[in-house]
């Protein structure tokens, strides 16, 4: 049995050389909005999600990413709205957001 039943990842690595990476794209507020809707529906804890800050997660050219574990799918996102739909659909209730799974294919 797990600690959590499931466990958010944002990367929020940034690169200091100005190469390309998850901070440059809203990584923290995604980040942030994540977190506190997680607390908000009352998810948080032991049991239910953890929301957790990564370094590089090596998918920069999807970026900004976050992958949700254990059923490790990983999410691309653009703004607060498609954060909620996470935490709405795939945290809250297990449903993956097909519209926001990053392609398998991206990598750095």
């Amino acid at each position: 049995m797990s600690y959590y039943e499931r466990h958010i990842f944002f990367c929020l690595n940034e690169r200091p050389n100005g190469e390309d990476c998850c901070a440059l794209h809203g990584a923290k507020a995604g980040f942030d909005h994540c977190k506190q809707r997680v607390k908000e529906a009352g998810l948080a804890g032991q049991g239910k999600v953890r929301v957790n800050k990564a370094g590089c997660l090596d998918r920069c050219a999807g970026g900004p990413v976050a992958v949700v574990y254990p059923e490790g799918t990983w999410y691309t996102f653009v703004d607060q709205a498609d954060i909620d739909e996470i935490v709405d659909k795939h945290l809250a209730k297990g449903e993956v957001v097909d519209r926001l799974v990053l392609s398998p294919c991206i990598g750095r």
